[in-house]
């Protein structure tokens, strides 16, 4: 009898309450980043952030345990995965906050959750034009963008402030990935797998004595609380709004689905058209979810994707404790800020290796192209290049109008609509049959019978077409 596949087993319990904890430490301020941000800028007073907060880690719980273990036929990949608030709906959302209050904020995201679930399958079917020649190039881009946040966690982001990129921050930072390189590269069996963790406990017990534990919320916090619905009042649908939020849904299906096919690729276990469709309707019905109870629109968090691949532990069983335990820190709003305030040099220093982990994911996927053909390594080089340069040249779009800032903002969303578009045009088309048939010039032709190039997908036909290609 064949055994399960690692992605179906269950481990130990302790085994994997262990690792479960680990992820929800790796996303937790990036989860709880987006609410306070949100909060700050459309000018939430304490109580209602911390509200937003606990909303946001219900949801993710609760999407978290969907996708993991799915439900039926209906919605949830069943692939270790973690998901949290994105920051593709963080622009828009405080753009609308702005222009048409609270209400129209939730009520468009609603709207958009149901638009998400209605496009699920639909979307799916396009699943052939995302080969490693695209996701390796979109994984890339999201890696080398993540490595940004991870030094901002180390060094902080107020350049006015007196602790700003101070040397013994950095030095803390050093420190924790030393610690996570030695379990993970010379530890064993479960130590080195819980190099992560091990790693976050020693920079934390570290930052004690240097007073970077910041328990402050704590006592203000409530033992219990549960987010009630539409707490800004009746939802509300402007036409704008809606669509603004219709587009934010489609571009967290285009993250989705590069990082749900990354994962597949990690832990080998293959994922299909339904697979896909029903991870995307997880991500739909985080935004139904999330407009009814005032939290965001959740996603695949990638540095979690960066810790499925450096711990190798693919079971979704434990993701799915991920989930219960965001749940948990979600009706049990002080123990959330517990967690909250783990240093965020310590937070930094591990998130460097994992987001890095996830550029070189990328990396090994393109490593599956064959880049010798000249039109595959131009699609590579302009998507990277088109994604990574948002981030370098800090308000490149700022004068853009603000609908188009949604999609303009993300050089994650950039590097996807260009690898996607460039695959498409001359992988899936005439254009690139002409191209490759194209002889430079002083070049000898080809022999007679020469295969021609293989592409992202396989060996294209006269007509265009492409064929998977063949198996050595």
């Amino acid at each position: 009898m064949a055994s399960a596949h690692p992605v179906d087993t269950p481990l130990p319990f302790l085994r994997q309450l262990a690792f479960g904890i680990q992820h929800v430490l790796i996303m937790y301020t990036g989860c709880i980043t987006v609410p306070l941000v949100f909060g700050a800028a459309v000018g939430l007073d304490r109580e209602t952030i911390a509200m937003l907060i606990s909303a946001d880690l219900l949801i993710a719980g609760l999407i978290t345990i969907v996708q993991s273990l799915g439900i039926g036929k209906l919605a949830g990949v069943r692939l270790p995965i973690v998901c949290g608030a994105t920051f593709a709906g963080l622009t828009p959302m405080i753009l609308i906050a702005e222009e048409y209050g609270l209400q129209a904020v939730y009520g468009s995201m609603l709207v958009g959750g149901i638009v998400g679930l209605a496009l699920a399958y639909p979307f799916a079917k396009i699943i052939r034009f995302f080969p490693p020649l695209v996701t390796g190039a979109v994984l890339t881009v999201v890696g080398i963008s993540l490595v940004g946040v991870a030094g901002g966690l180390i060094i902080g982001n107020d350049p006015t402030s007196p602790a700003f990129a101070a040397p013994s921050h950095i030095a803390l930072a050093v420190v924790v990935m030393a610690v996570a390189i030695g379990f993970i590269c010379l530890g064993r069996g479960i130590w080195s797998q819980l190099g992560v963790l091990v790693a976050l406990v020693a920079g934390t017990i570290i930052a004690l004595p240097m007073g970077l534990i910041d328990l402050g919320g704590v006592a203000g916090s409530a033992w219990v609380g549960i987010p009630s619905p539409f707490h800004f009042g009746a939802p509300e649908f402007p036409i704008t709004a809606v669509v603004a939020m219709s587009i934010v849904v489609a571009v967290v299906f285009a993250e989705s689905t590069a990082s749900m096919l990354a994962v597949s690729e990690i832990t080998g276990k293959p994922v299909g058209k339904g697979d896909i469709a029903r991870g995307l309707a997880g991500d739909g019905l985080s935004a139904v979810l999330g407009g009814v109870f005032n939290a965001f629109v959740d996603t695949v968090f990638t540095q979690n994707v960066g810790a499925v691949a450096t711990t190798r532990v693919y079971s979704r069983y434990v993701t799915a404790t991920s989930g219960v335990i965001l749940v948990l820190l979600g009706v049990l709003p002080k123990v959330g800020a517990v967690v909250a305030g783990l240093p965020q040099p310590v937070v930094g220093g591990v998130g460097l290796i994992l987001f890095a982990t996830v550029a070189v994911v990328g990396i090994n996927t393109l490593r599956k192209v064959d880049l010798s053909d000249r039109i595959n390594t131009t699609i590579a080089a302009v998507a990277v290049g088109v994604g990574i340069v948002p981030e370098l040249a800090e308000g490149m779009f700022e004068k853009f109008p603000s609908s188009a800032q949604i999609l303009l903002g993300s050089g994650i969303t950039l590097a996807a609509l260009t690898a996607f578009g460039l695959n498409l045009l001359f992988n899936h088309t005439r254009l690139g049959t002409l191209a490759r048939a194209t002889v430079a010039p002083g070049s000898e032709s080809p022999e007679p019978g020469t295969p021609a190039p293989v592409t992202s997908t396989g060996t294209p036909t006269r007509s265009g077409a492409v064929h998977a290609p063949a198996t050595v």
